[in-house]
């Protein structure tokens, strides 16, 4: 009887105190405490590894000009530093064929330059030669007018002599007329009238005289006038041809440097693609993609090639959110990452405790959606945390933590119980010195 009895005490204790309570309220102060931590609210995304500049994403060497493959000196995989040689292309256009269309096309621009350094030559003469008419006219201006001088000069000593010849026979007449009447009267012989009449027909033929050379006088300087002016006109026809001359050669010019701008951009232009036949590495990298197969292979205006990734990338990361959590994220937020292939222990509402992640900031959000209905978010590095890995690639994934703000975690739980989304707000600002 007293066995059972202490197997009985001893498998129930009921003579023992309990401790269940003493455990209980520890355990329930533990989760009240709990519930008061701090909680940071989060959105998860994820994302890519990419760049944030054009120019350190792959690129694509592309052919300017069509041709046939010739030689090959890369192989996918292999690094090129930026000049190096990728391939080799041969021509297949019969408008380049000719070896020598460098030096004939060389040719023709001399030709063309030599012909008008030629019209102009012509230009200079021709001017010279329209200042030698103007002086030669200067010089016959000035004989005839000095003839014209004399001419005037001899009009008015013929013009005085006719005057006097005219004044003389005036008298003659007015004496010839009273002996005249006198020898009517008997007052004068036959012979006195004779005389008269003599002396009055020489003032006559003085008269006359005197009055055909004053004509032939001004007849003289009307012909001298005339001759001038004849001159001139004749003057006037010569320095027109001769401009003619010069302006068809100052045409001829002007055509010739349009020529020579013309061979001279085809010059340029077959001097360019002659430096085309050999495709260079745009930048330094790694080359992939190589598109054509191999020797022989014809290849068109503006085919790729190969692509090239650089080899010296500052790495972001986009990452797509859905647009209910679009109007939560701001730029200069805080983001943490894990990428894929670098194990981390994560505990999303402590970021601090976290291992392995990598810390980010937003520096972009783009304003349309994309082709998954969800909007892009670009990443960059944390300058103020621990760098990225090294070792990341182009494409690598990415899940993005981007942390919002800190509540308590009983409020978290009541948030998701009911629903609720996490609580917008505006991280705070760094202002740029």
């Amino acid at each position: 009887m007293n066995n059972s009895i202490q197997s009985y005490s001893r498998i129930y204790m009921y003579n023992q105190k309990s401790k269940v309570r003493y455990w209980f309220y520890i355990c329930a102060g533990i989760f009240i405490i709990f519930l008061f931590l701090p909680w940071t609210q989060n959105i998860r995304a994820k994302g890519s590894v990419t760049t944030l500049y054009q120019d350190q994403r792959p690129q694509q060497v592309n052919t300017i000009i069509g041709g046939r493959v010739m030689k090959w000196y890369i192989k996918e995989g292999d690094y090129v530093k930026a000049g190096d040689t990728l391939i080799q292309l041969s021509e297949v256009k019969t408008d380049y064929l000719d070896p020598n269309l460098l030096d004939r096309t060389k040719d023709q621009l001399s030709g063309k330059q030599m012909s008008v350094e030629y019209y102009k030559n012509k230009v200079d003469i021709t001017g010279q030669q329209i200042n030698a008419i103007n002086n030669g006219l200067q010089l016959k201006l000035n004989q005839l007018m000095n003839k014209l001088g004399q001419l005037n000069l001899k009009v008015q000593a013929d013009s005085a002599e006719s005057v006097a010849a005219g004044n003389d026979f005036n008298i003659a007449s007015i004496q010839y007329n009273r002996q005249k009447a006198m020898y009517d009267s008997g007052l004068v012989s036959l012979t006195q009238l004779e005389q008269r009449n003599q002396q009055f027909q020489n003032a006559m033929a003085k008269k006359i005289s005197a009055e055909n050379k004053l004509a032939n006088s001004k007849q003289d300087l009307t012909i001298t006038r005339i001759e001038m002016s004849a001159l001139q006109q004749e003057n006037l026809e010569k320095v027109a041809k001769a401009q003619g001359d010069q302006y068809q050669s100052l045409t001829q010019i002007a055509s010739g440097q349009a020529d020579i701008a013309k061979l001279e951009n085809q010059f340029a232009s077959y001097t360019i693609r002659n430096g085309m036949y050999y495709v260079l590495a745009t930048q330094s990298g790694q080359v992939v993609k190589a598109q054509k197969a191999g020797i022989g292979e014809f290849v068109k205006d503006g085919d790729m090639i190969a692509e090239i990734v650089p080899d010296k990338i500052k790495y972001a990361v986009e990452m797509f959110v859905r647009p209910l959590d679009l109007p939560l994220l701001a730029p200069g937020q805080k983001v943490r990452f894990m990428f894929d292939g670098f194990p981390a222990i994560v505990f999303s509402g402590w970021p601090k405790a976290s291992s392995g992640t990598f810390g980010g900031e937003i520096v972009a959000i783009e304003s349309n959606v994309s082709m998954n209905g969800k909007f892009r978010v670009l990443v960059k590095e944390d300058p103020a945390d621990k760098p990225w890995p090294y070792q990341l690639k182009m494409g690598t994934g990415a899940q993005g933590i981007a942390l919002l703000k800190d509540v308590p975690v009983w409020y978290e739980l009541w948030r998701n119980i009911n629903g609720f989304p996490p609580d917008y707000y505006k991280p705070k600002q760094t202002e740029k010195k």
